[in-house]
């Protein structure tokens, strides 16, 4: 009797080795498994590895080991690549080519990644990778069939551990019995989390959030129905002439990945410096960008350097335009508000499910700042992520309006789109009180010709849609045209002719 069901069959590339993967119903399991098809060796091969590991990490060509620490991870995997060769040549082993590519990807994953793990997070349909112990498998999030149960373990709690030192050390950080939670990013950029036993007292952790490798650009947004073209051109109006904006939502609501896919809508010639956690944002190689991460205190308890005080470095850093990760404390918030009220616009996210929440939430502890400050806000978009159909959409693009009772004063939301549940879909709800009337005293633009530049931008937007002009890149270049000379990107929009882009 069949004991399980294949659902879908793909394959996955990791380092230039392809390899399968099943997602299947097990017939008495409560949830689906996810089965990577990792290649298995014999023991006469897999005592050839260690003779070739053996030799790599040998005194003579340990140097070259050493110097791939200060290389991207690309280019420590190609050193590497090149020295096993050297070693499988040296060696006159008699291999068959699919034998010897096995061999130098599965040395790789073990000498400069995380083993089986280096292959799982291959898979551009995984959003999560999680290692909860020694003696489970690893669970997986999959983008259309949620937590699976993957046919991966991990040898023994002590391999957990190291894989969690390695990934500390390679960011001079370090977990420990005494410091026993890890916070930090993969040089891939995937973000980290890892604990320790007895912390966790199941046993040692490790949760990754991978992130696309291939960032998610605002017509990626547009075509999956995330948002619309007609909304995606009202922000673009907003972002052009520096209407400070909060993008609010729930958890993995995706509104990291929207901010990043604004980034574009910049002018290539304003200044802007980004402050975050971790480095998650991906902006266009042109715009002039200034990145800046925080820093975790060493071991002795210094070193530290906080949000705050990036925040506040940065406004003596001449920026045009300042990109805070996410706003979670009282003081980062005055000093975010203080920045917009002295003519800086700023863009954040913060955890708030609808534009009222988003309201609440800043005026409440642990934020609590005044409620006048809020008046600062222009925009304010809220993502929803609808876990029964695992698909992310705008819920609401709102304005804050001040509002007096006697002596009090408060702030409202006024919903400009809302979505649509019925028919997925993006649909204006009200018509703006003060956002057209802060743009006008702005560019000293008419409501009308606000209205007929916002035409022309979802103009645009359709016509990079129509050529398949998708990735980061493409899209930044179009929009650093655009402001350079606004006429000929239009023009080329109007009468559906190719753009050229330059070669990077």
């Amino acid at each position: 009797m069949e004991q399980e069901t294949i659902v879908e069959t793909y394959k996955i590339v990791s380092d230039g080795l392809e390899m399968p993967v099943h997602i299947l119903k097990p017939k008495n399991a409560f949830v689906k498994e996810y089965s990577l098809g990792y290649p298995e060796i014999r023991a006469g091969t897999k005592a050839l590895m260690h003779s070739i590991r053996d030799s790599f990490l040998s005194e003579e060509s340990f140097p070259v080991e050493k110097s791939i620490g200060s290389k991207s991870i690309d280019e420590a995997k190609n050193v590497c690549r090149t020295l096993i060769n050297e070693i499988i040549e040296k060696k006159k082993l008699n291999l068959d080519e699919i034998t010897k590519k096995t061999i130098t990807v599965l040395l790789l994953h073990e000498m400069l990644g995380l083993g089986k793990i280096d292959a799982i997070l291959a898979d551009s349909e995984l959003e999560e990778v999680v290692v909860n112990n020694a003696t489970e498998p690893l669970w997986v999030y999959h983008k259309k069939y949620g937590w699976l149960k993957s046919n991966v373990f991990i040898e023994s709690e002590a391999q957990v551990e190291n894989y969690a030192n390695i990934i500390a050390r390679k960011l001079g950080k370090q977990i420990s019995v005494l410091n026993p939670l890890l916070d930090a990013h993969l040089l891939t950029g995937d973000r980290t989390n890892a604990t320790l036993f007895p912390i966790s007292t199941k046993g040692n952790t490790i949760t990754i959030r991978r992130f696309r490798r291939d960032p998610w650009s605002l017509i990626d947004l547009i075509v999956n129905n995330t948002a619309s073209a007609e909304v995606m051109a009202f922000i673009w109006e907003a972002f052009q002439y520096e209407m400070s904006t909060i993008i609010s939502g729930g958890t993995a609501s995706g509104k990291t990945t929207f901010l990043g896919s604004l980034m574009p809508f910049l002018q290539p010639y304003h200044r802007i410096v980004s402050i975050e956690d971790t480095r998650e944002l991906a902006l266009p190689e042109f715009l002039h960008w200034v990145p800046l991460t925080t820093r975790n205190p060493n071991p002795e308890g210094k070193g530290e350097i906080k949000m705050i005080d990036l925040l506040v470095n940065s406004l003596r850093m001449r920026p045009d335009r300042i990109i805070i990760g996410e706003i979670r404390r009282q003081e980062e918030a005055e000093v975010m508000f203080e920045a917009m009220h002295t003519g800086h616009s700023v863009y954040t996210t913060v955890h708030a499910n609808t534009s009222e929440e988003t309201i609440r939430r800043l005026t409440t502890p642990p934020i609590d700042v005044p409620v006048q400050l809020l008046e600062s806000v222009n925009l304010n978009i809220v993502m929803f992520r609808n876990r029964r159909l695992g698909t992310r959409r705008i819920l609401q693009v709102s304005e804050f309006l001040a509002e007096k009772r006697g002596a009090e004063e408060s702030i409202k939301a006024n919903v400009l789109y809302r979505w649509n549940a019925v028919n997925d879909s993006l649909a204006k709800h009200s018509d703006s009180v003060s956002f057209y009337n802060e743009l006008s005293l702005h560019t000293g633009l008419t409501s009308s010709e606000i209205n007929t530049d916002i035409k022309k931008k979802e103009k645009i937007i359709q016509w990079m849609i129509g050529n398949k002009y998708r990735s980061v890149e493409q899209v930044g270049q179009i929009m650093a045209k655009y402001y350079n000379d606004e006429g000929e990107i239009y023009e080329l929009a109007s009468k559906g002719r190719k753009f050229d882009f330059m070669a990077k």
